[in-house]
């Protein structure tokens, strides 16, 4: 792919994208960064509501272009600026101890939440005060993966495009609408105009899952609240839903952490909300 074009860690270029591991210039140029030849080939093929490319520019080590040249050729069709630039200057922007030798720049992709509401979400994932950006990113990644239709990120929580939360979504960032900044009491009561049934999950809930299951309550429209990793939902949250949900546990273990247990809940509501095959003649 030819010399390295950007040598020095000092470039404007490199600068521009080595501040945007800070949330105040994020928000200021509205752009974040997405390492590693997953998230960048996803970003090459996301297009925001606007219809405009989503990457913005890509930085290669030399060796990483070839290996990646279909990723590099996906950057170059959505249009975005590709830099060759050697390992240190790479390391000098990314956020990882082992740089892919990938890192993209990216504009801002949240949606409304007026658009999410007004698409007629089936299943939606709420992280009220989640303040870990890895667990925020694999929530998210567990909702694109359960088929969920949107995820939403209250004002308390974490910032979307931290660059932890972004790596731990794998790229599903890309797949599906999230929404930030969404007081929980204005989430919760848009979704329920909305016909969408609200369930906190909370370890010391007075439902079992198991329970709602049997029941058969879990096929409707359904958005799961998930709390605080240390402290889980205030009574004040809990209060705002229609069932406050515990994950049964069968074993020894003390609890579930956060990713896992809303792993569980989401994957519940995806199978009840699945229509029934009927059986082999």
């Amino acid at each position: 792919m030819g010399t390295p074009e950007l040598i020095s860690p000092r470039s404007p270029r490199v600068a521009a994208a080595r501040r945007l591991a800070r949330r105040n210039f994020r928000g200021k140029e509205r752009r974040f960064i997405a390492e590693g030849p997953q998230a960048v080939r996803e970003a090459a093929a996301h297009r925001g509501g606007d219809g405009e490319p989503t990457l913005i520019e890509l930085f290669a080590t030399p060796e990483a272009a070839d290996r990646y040249a279909d990723i590099v050729e996906a950057a170059h069709t959505a249009g975005a600026r590709v830099h060759l630039a050697d390992a240190d200057v790479l390391a000098d922007v990314s956020q990882t101890v082992t740089p892919q030798g990938l890192i993209g720049v990216c504009r801002f992709l949240d949606s409304p939440f007026q658009e999410i509401l007004d698409a007629g979400p089936a299943l939606v994932a709420v992280l009220a005060n989640v303040r870990d950006p890895g667990n925020a990113g694999t929530v998210l990644r567990c909702a694109d993966a359960a088929g969920a239709d949107a995820v939403i990120l209250t004002d308390a929580s974490v910032d979307l495009y931290n660059p932890k939360s972004v790596r731990a979504s794998v790229g599903s960032l890309f797949h599906l609408p999230v929404a930030v900044g969404v007081p929980v009491e204005q989430a919760v009561q848009g979704l329920r105009d909305a016909g969408v049934r609200i369930l906190a999950a909370d370890g010391a809930g007075a439902d079992d899952l198991d329970d709602e299951l049997d029941a058969g309550t879990m096929g409707t429209p359904t958005a799961w609240i998930f709390g605080n990793e240390a402290w889980g939902l205030p009574e004040e949250t809990r209060a705002l839903a229609d069932a406050v949900v515990r994950v049964p546990i069968h074993g020894k273990a003390e609890s579930l952490n956060l990713a896992t247990a809303a792993a569980v809940c989401l994957y519940a509501s995806a199978r009840a909300q699945r229509p029934r095959r009927a059986p082999d003649a």
